[in-house]
C-alpha cells in the first residue's frame, strides 16, 4: 500500500498545497534548489537521499510547475539542472514560515543546526514568512538570503527563476512568461 495520498482533487486549499508542499523530502529539494544547488549529483549529496527518492521528488516538483530542467554541459555531455519557476518562487514563504517556526519552537541539535531568515535589503533577520519584521518590505526571493550556520559563516542569496521563464512589464516588475 502506497504512503503517499492524493489530495489533488479535495475542496480544501490546504489539503491541495500540502499534496504539493507537504512532503518533507520535496520541501528539502526546494531548499536546495533556493540555494542555488540543482544538479542532481549535489542535491543527493546534500540531503543524503536516495537515487529514486530524489528522482521520484523532483519528477512530482517538475509536474507542479514549481521546477523547470535546464541544459548544461558536463565535460561531453549535455545534462540537465533544476531551476525555480516564477510558481517555485512563489514558494518561499512557505519555506520561510516553516524556518521560521522551526527557530522559535525546536531545540536545534547543536549551534551550526540554526538557520535565519534575512531581508538582505535592510541586513536584518524577519520574524515573518512574507514580510520583513524589521523594516516591513515584501520579501521575495530577489531581496531575501538564508543564513544556514551549517552551509556558510554568511547568509547565502536565494535562487531565482531564470530569466527565460520570466519576462518585464512596462513597470518594471516580472511575470510569469
Amino acid at each position: 500500500m502506497p504512503l503517499r495520498s492524493d489530495w489533488s482533487a479535495r475542496s480544501c486549499s490546504l489539503a491541495r498545497g500540502l499534496d504539493v508542499l507537504g512532503d518533507p523530502w520535496g520541501s528539502l529539494v526546494l531548499r536546495e534548489i533556493f540555494f542555488g544547488n540543482g544538479r542532481f549529483d549535489a542535491i543527493k549529496e546534500r540531503l543524503e537521499v536516495a537515487d529514486n527518492v530524489l528522482s521520484k521528488r523532483l519528477g512530482w516538483l517538475l509536474d507542479a510547475g514549481l521546477l523547470a530542467q535546464r541544459p548544461y554541459r558536463d565535460g561531453a555531455r549535455t545534462r540537465q539542472e533544476y531551476v525555480l519557476t516564477p510558481k517555485g518562487q512563489d514558494a518561499l514563504p512557505v519555506l520561510n514560515a516553516i524556518i521560521i517556526w522551526a527557530e522559535k519552537h525546536l531545540d536545534a541539535p547543536n549551534e551550526v543546526s540554526h538557520m535565519k531568515v534575512i531581508h538582505t535589503d535592510c541586513g536584518r533577520p524577519t520574524t515573518s514568512a512574507d514580510t520583513c519584521s524589521h523594516c516591513g518590505t515584501h520579501l521575495t526571493a530577489e531581496n531575501t538570503s538564508w543564513h544556514s550556520f551549517k552551509r556558510s559563516d554568511q547568509p547565502v542569496p536565494l535562487a531565482i527563476a531564470p530569466p527565460e521563464t520570466r519576462r518585464e512589464t512596462a513597470l518594471g516588475t516580472e511575470i510569469p512568461a
